[in-house]
């Protein structure tokens, strides 16, 4: 059995969790709700509070999708109960961000200002104190749509590896290279 897929998922209070007959598992929560197809070879089944992901043979395709959809209907299921936070920040002289409602502007050093439209799942909220690194922070009840969008807003300028400029997530660990020798003899 795999060990992600064959774990219980805790269905905690004031969470809702429907199957249809065509295997779209609805979630309901206090934060919203969400959806997502499963495979029509796996079986869902709630027991006792808990939320069963099985599958019908040992197939390495069955295996596969075990594993997968446990792990995206327990983010589906903490999602809609505590939701998810991203914190992003900018290292570098001069860059900036700023919102305005979903609308991401940001300053990144280029001849140009990026705006960037967020869906109206993410809520944003952008921040710049003095002597700090401006931050950007994504907040949605979606865990992969929250992930997209950030690597997204990463990927309009990277962390180099020389000074660390750039977009980077709070607390990560950048690998660091040396610049040039200062002089050979």
């Amino acid at each position: 059995m795999s060990r992600i897929g064959k774990a219980p998922i805790a269905i905690p209070a004031g969470v809702t969790i429907t199957v249809s007959n065509d295997n779209v598992v609805t979630i309901k929560g206090p934060k919203g709700q969400l959806q997502q197809a499963v495979d029509s070879d796996i079986i869902i089944a709630q027991e006792d509070g808990q939320l069963l992901v099985q599958r019908p043979s040992e197939q390495k395709r069955h295996k596969a999708l075990h594993g997968l959809y446990r792990a995206l209907l327990n983010n589906m299921v903490v999602g809609v109960t505590t939701g998810y936070k991203l914190e992003q920040e900018l290292v570098g002289v001069g860059y900036r961000a700023t919102n305005t409602g979903n609308t991401l502007d940001l300053v990144l050093g280029y001849s140009h200002h990026y705006v960037f439209e967020l869906p109206v799942e993410i809520k944003v909220t952008t921040t710049a104190d003095k002597g700090k690194n401006p931050t950007i922070i994504l907040e949605s009840i979606d865990k992969q749509l929250i992930g997209q969008v950030a690597a997204k807003i990463r990927s309009l300028r990277a962390p180099e590896p020389y000074k660390g400029k750039g977009i980077k997530f709070v607390g990560e660990q950048l690998r660091r290279k040396a610049g040039k020798s200062a002089s050979k003899k």
